[in-house]
């Protein structure tokens, strides 16, 4: 309750500053406006940040947003029931499927702001089944959000180089990779990104002291969840410097009570989060002239653990890295991408559940796959990206991933579907003893894929 109230009293006190700057402002010849943040320089080039200069739709006060990413994946395994295994972006086999259908965008009269962005397709689907929060209590929560991407409320105040006070469903980039397959430099990204928030739920407050520095405290429902999983809310912050345009250094700070319904305890007993994750990203060469036109790096570490009931940070601990190289070509019209990432999670608290007969966060997917204290996951997995731009609003993107884990956990030929698929049989943990016998899913230690996108942003 301490940090909640402190929170309010900096949200309170930023208020009355600006209250007493516009007043004084009214006695004050007009000054000139600070500059806009991060405006300086082309940022595009950052993993999470590529988008069109501008939109060809845009209004004096909407700027719209559209999205489509629609994919084709193939698994060397050929999983007989069509179902990927241990990813949030990439979820059947051998078809053409819908990722993302995204309508939205940005309006803006005066202070005033609000943003949309919707998720029609897989997302809104696949999205949802990773957050157990939406099992406590009533009212469906999955149905209430899975149509929404980002839906936030916003104002702004002219204070220092502004401040932003935004509340409702807003994009995480806690693992740098954006939710958007376009943004980014791959398609499937490592696990530190694919296994670590895509949203939260909550209030933030974006503070830019300069145009090259931002501070954000969150106050948040929980780790990418629409309700929180206990009483006690998840509290965040991110810090954002730009000193130049070459280079990006990017921190997030999360600490939360993240365990469903956990009784283990009140305060320093109950089960806690903590979790840091921190990216640089270094444009070290950019030519236009020549063949190559630019080239930039990126690297992002994280580490974190639970504490308290039955676990403690040396037994049940998340830490990880991904690293990568892109280049562009021909006026940047073409990209190589190549790269990957490594993690350790003990009692796999972050790791996505495999959808064994329709497991999800809250059922699990035990005993083919547990989730215990001291159950171990290490995993591992390396990537070619190959894209071409025609324009700045569409990509075409071929990829190779493979990956690999310490245990069986991506789908094999066999598949993780039951014979007759719902004939009865419960999801999850219930597949032990289902009526179909002695079926067991077909779980294996490494996967090999190939994926190929076309993807659309106005």
């Amino acid at each position: 309750m301490r940090l909640q109230k402190a929170v309010f009293s900096i949200l309170l006190c930023t208020l009355a500053a600006h209250v007493s700057l516009q007043a004084r402002a009214e006695d004050k010849p007009t000054e000139e406006k600070a500059a806009e943040p991060f405006a300086f320089a082309d940022f595009s080039w950052a993993p999470g940040n590529y988008a069109p200069p501008e939109s060809p739709l845009a209004t004096k006060y909407f700027t719209p947003e559209l999205r489509v990413d629609t994919v084709y994946h193939y698994s060397f395994a050929n999983p007989k029931d069509n179902t990927i295994s241990g990813s949030s972006e990439v979820f059947r086999h051998n078809e053409f499927q819908l990722t993302q259908l995204g309508v939205g965008g940005d309006f803006n009269y005066k202070n005033v702001g609000m943003r949309l962005m919707t998720q029609f397709g897989m997302y809104s689907t696949t999205t949802p089944r990773n957050d157990a929060s939406l099992n406590r209590g009533q009212w469906k929560l999955a149905d209430a959000y899975r149509y929404i991407s980002e839906g936030y409320a916003s104002y702004h105040l002219d204070v220092m180089n502004g401040i932003n006070i935004q509340s409702g469903i807003f994009m995480s980039y806690v693992g740098l990779w954006s939710y958007y397959n376009f943004d980014n430099w791959t398609y499937q990204p490592s696990y530190v990104s694919s296994n670590t928030p895509w949203f939260f739920n909550g209030m933030r407050i974006q503070i830019f002291p300069s145009d090259k520095l931002k501070i954000e405290p969150w106050i948040v429902n929980g780790w990418q969840s629409y309700g929180k999983f206990v009483d006690q809310p998840g509290l965040g912050l991110q810090v954002l410097w730009k000193p130049n345009g070459n280079l990006t250094i990017l921190g997030n700070q999360y600490y939360g009570t993240d365990t469903l319904d956990d009784n283990s305890g009140k305060g320093t007993d109950r089960r806690q989060r903590y979790h840091t994750d921190d990216s640089i990203m270094y444009k070290y060469y950019e030519e236009q002239s020549s063949t190559m036109g630019k080239a930039a790096a990126s690297l992002t570490i994280d580490y974190g653990c639970e504490q308290g009931g039955d676990v403690n940070c040396s037994g049940q601990y998340f830490e990880g890295f991904m690293l990568y190289n892109r280049l562009w070509f021909a006026h940047d019209h073409y990209g190589l991408t190549v790269g990957g990432g490594a993690i350790r999670n003990p009692g796999r608290y972050l790791v996505l559940v495999p959808p064994i007969n329709g497991a999800d966060a809250f059922s699990g997917a035990a005993p083919a796959y547990t989730a215990n204290p001291g159950d171990d996951f290490k995993a591992w997995d390396v990537q070619v990206t190959g894209d071409y731009m025609p324009t700045r609003n569409i990509t075409f993107r071929l990829e190779y991933n493979h990956r690999q884990a310490n245990v069986p956990y991506f789908s094999g030929p066999g598949g993780v579907t039951p014979p007759g698929a719902i004939n009865g049989v419960g999801p999850g943990s219930a597949q032990g003893s289902n009526p179909v016998g002695s079926w067991t899913p077909d779980l294996v230690n490494s996967e090999d894929r190939v994926s190929a996108a076309m993807m659309v942003r106005l």
